[in-house]
């Protein structure tokens, strides 16, 4: 059913919900905003609460814009591409076949989410490189939609997690080119840190 629903992936809108959690201080943060994603590898993360900031990814580059000091990020994934795609397009038009060349996947449940029936996936990375940072990833398919509703990744050996969880998902709606655009203001400045 996951392969269906990736057949058809063009396009996907939703609102998101990010949280961290460290254990150490046993505190969570929780960021709100909106996910854009298209199919050709561009996608647009507008976080809107509490700290606004923009991720724009379109192919091998990623910028974060952080309104607040006006300065722009750019990225080059290069190298790091294929580790950036497992966690960003997790789920979105994912085959299984392609989830199974990068993770062992294994069957955990089924759960209720959004008073949706979702089935809860979990999948260990079978890269060492990645295990180093990600121990494992649960992700919460909507059996309706066959697409993630929910992401938690548990960092290695800290206790710590990220979560996205994803509300109102609309699927294959026409998100225009100009979504994925750099629209900076006029003056922004640029860095190119080292990854």
């Amino acid at each position: 059913m996951m392969d269906r629903s990736a057949q058809d992936f063009h396009t996907l809108t939703a609102d998101m919900e990010h949280t961290k959690y460290t254990a150490v201080v046993k505190d969570s943060s929780t960021e709100t905003g909106h996910i854009f994603v298209r199919r050709d590898e561009k996608m647009r993360i507008e976080i809107l609460q509490p700290d606004p900031r923009t991720i724009l990814r379109t192919g091998d580059s990623l910028f974060v814009f952080n309104p607040k000091i006006n300065r722009v990020e750019e990225y080059d994934l290069g190298k790091n591409r294929s580790m950036v795609d497992q966690y960003v397009l997790l789920g979105f038009g994912s085959r299984i076949e392609n989830l199974k060349k990068s993770y062992l996947v294994a069957l955990v449940g089924e759960e209720e989410l959004d008073h949706k029936k979702t089935v809860v996936l979990e999948l260990t990375p079978k890269a060492e490189q990645v295990r180093n940072q990600i121990i494992k990833i649960h992700m919460w398919i909507d059996q309706a939609s066959w697409m993630p509703l929910q992401q938690k990744f548990f960092e290695a050996g800290t206790g710590d997690y990220f979560q996205f969880h994803y509300l109102n998902e609309l699927k294959n709606l026409k998100i225009p080119d100009a979504k994925f655009k750099q629209d900076w203001p006029k003056g922004v400045s640029r860095v190119k840190p080292h990854a």
